[in-house]
């Protein structure tokens, strides 16, 4: 998502931050801007637009001044325009601020500062930050205004910001549940969202730990916890090439994505659905339109609303003018990484007297102007073609529509603990990779997971692959079910468990190589290789499963010399029907 870059020392300040945001292009945004302080003075430039033109266009170098903060946003709270740009100011400009992540309760804390003569000028959650900091500041020091600041906010963020009313120049850093990296120089010092925005500069690193604070200054740094005692983290020193920092020591954007899970699957909790459920409350009829992975996300919540007692249906969007006669009694909920899938805009246009509900990853995108509410997935932009983090974070924003948020606060330590698979799941594909077909069976919930497992699967590796519900075998498909033949079931211990065991009987009676997702002793006597799932809320179940067939499908196909970011005669965003 957003890329963040600060500096202090002796070295030219809008230099840096303009290289050191170029560096972090490839996690995309659409504005862009840097402030510099100079003889107490701040200057600050901003505008939408690519770091290249606006940099140039702003004459960003000219700046004078040896300390400075940038940012490149990535829009999740208001519109793409200059104002909403980072870095945001107070009405003084005395205090500047970037940052990146989701505060949940910026409406309470913007209101409350309103009351005490604070005038905001843009829709951005971010831009409550100096203000909430200059608050603070009438009774106590600045470090400490800061640390009190930080305190009052919930939800996620990396902040970097500086003050003109500084006794001394120093750098404020927060984090949490959003990466924060300080960059050890000699005589000066960085700090960034990512390795590759201060490689040019350093080699040595501090990482930030969840809740920490931090302080730089042009001679050092020091780290704070969250109740304001000093701490100390450990240095890192990289050996990395640029395009090896932009991944982060991951050799494809693919697994850097699978793991960065973990962290923004935060930041997808704290997306805003309360004007969603509001209207999907009132409605009995809903369909869900969607493509590829979406619609899989789609059917899951097509079963969530169902159980509630919702007629609700998922549709294939390219499909979905042929056979619904959607009306004004119709709640339509389109689900779109990009906003701009050419089958989900047309089926959305076609459903004219509808009101729309929107899921997708994209400010200002088409599907946003056309639809009465959205819910964003705050998940920044995903590089792989596969999509990854995107549909977990689908998945979560989906399940705190219909479970709300207590129901998934264990969830980032979930994926935590799924991911810490991969070694086992490495072996496994070692089995996978010279196989010509692949099954993938589940039932009930589970089934969608397993649809997404097998595209992921078959898109990456180019092995073909197929996914049913487990009673569906019989039907026909258990005539392909052969000596070796892959099966992979997801078999969590939840009550699809009895009929789904017999199925994997069934396969196995023909010869079947049963890859058992599960953690039900019986199954695991009938699997040739298990990956083993936790005890759990059952309703978690599908973030279980779908970590696992992620790494699978990826290492499968690095086995098979595949690059798995750019699979072939694929693309990102289909914006053609």
């Amino acid at each position: 998502m957003c890329g963040i870059i600060g500096y202090i020392g002796s070295r030219k300040a809008s230099e840096v931050l303009t290289e050191g945001l170029k560096r972090l292009e490839y996690r995309g945004y659409d504005s862009v801007g840097i402030a510099v302080l100079n003889d107490k003075k701040l200057e600050i430039r901003k505008d939408v637009g690519m770091i290249e033109d606006v940099s140039t266009t702003l004459q960003f170098t000219n700046i004078e001044g040896n300390i400075g903060i940038g940012h490149s946003r990535w829009a999740t709270h208001g519109v793409v325009c200059k104002e909403n740009a980072h870095p945001h100011f107070n009405t003084r400009k005395t205090i500047v601020a970037v940052h990146n992540g989701v505060i949940e309760n910026f409406t309470k804390l913007k209101n409350d500062l309103i009351e005490k003569g604070h005038e905001f000028t843009t829709d951005t959650d971010s831009e409550l930050i100096p203000h909430l900091v200059e608050e603070n500041a009438k009774s106590q020091s600045l470090l400490k205004a800061f640390m009190k600041s930080v305190r009052q906010l919930e939800g996620s963020y990396a902040i970097v910001a500086l003050s003109t009313e500084d006794k001394e120049e120093r750098i404020f850093l927060a984090r949490k549940n959003s990466p924060l990296v300080i960059g050890v120089g000699k005589g000066e010092m960085f700090c960034a969202s990512d390795i590759p925005a201060m490689l040019k500069y350093t080699k040595t690193f501090v990482p930030l730990q969840e809740g920490d604070l931090a302080v730089l200054t042009k001679h050092g740094y020091k780290v704070y916890s969250v109740d304001g005692s000093e701490t100390t983290r450990k240095q890192i020193t990289v050996d990395w090439n640029i395009e090896m920092a932009q991944k982060c020591g991951y050799p494809h954007f693919m697994l850097k994505e699978i793991f960065d899970q973990k962290h923004f699957i935060n930041e997808s909790l704290a997306a805003d659905v309360d004007s969603a459920k509001s209207i999907i409350d009132e409605y009995e009829k809903i369909d869900i339109i969607a493509c590829g992975t979406s619609y899989h996300a789609g059917l899951l919540l097509s079963y969530l609303l169902s159980e509630k007692g919702k007629i609700s249906q998922a549709f294939i969007a390219s499909d979905y003018p042929f056979i619904a006669k959607p009306n004004e009694k119709t709640l339509i909920i389109a689900i779109s990484q990009s906003g701009e899938t050419a089958d989900v805009l047309q089926a959305l246009r076609y459903a004219e007297k509808s009101r729309k509900i929107a899921i997708t990853n994209t400010v200002g995108s088409t599907i946003t102007r056309i639809s009465d509410s959205i819910i964003y997935l705050n998940t920044g932009p995903e590089v792989g073609v596969a999509a990854t983090k995107t549909f977990t974070a689908q998945l979560a924003v989906i399940y705190k529509l219909i479970y709300g948020k207590k129901k998934l606060a264990e969830l980032p330590k979930l994926i935590e603990l799924m991911l810490k698979l991969e070694n086992q799941i490495k072996k496994i594909a070692v089995k996978l990779a010279g196989k010509e077909h692949a099954f993938f069976i589940a039932r009930g919930k589970n089934v969608p997971i397993a649809y997404e497992g097998s595209l992921k699967f078959k898109e990456i590796t180019y092995i073909h692959s197929e996914a049913y519900p487990g009673g569906e075998l019989k039907h026909g498909t258990l005539s392909l079910i052969t000596d070796g033949v892959p099966l992979i079931a997801l078999a969590p211990k939840d009550d699809t468990i009895p009929k789904l065991f017999g199925n994997i009987k069934e396969a196995k009676a023909r010869g079947a190589m049963i890859v058992g997702l599960t953690n039900d002793e019986d199954v695991k006597k009938e699997s040739n290789f298990v990956i083993e799932l936790p005890e759990i809320d059952p309703i978690l179940y599908p973030f279980a499963l779908i970590i696992p067939l992620q790494l699978l499908a990826y290492h499968v196909s690095v086995l098979k010399g595949i690059n798995p970011d750019r699979p072939r005669n694929l693309a990102k965003s289909v914006t053609v029907e």
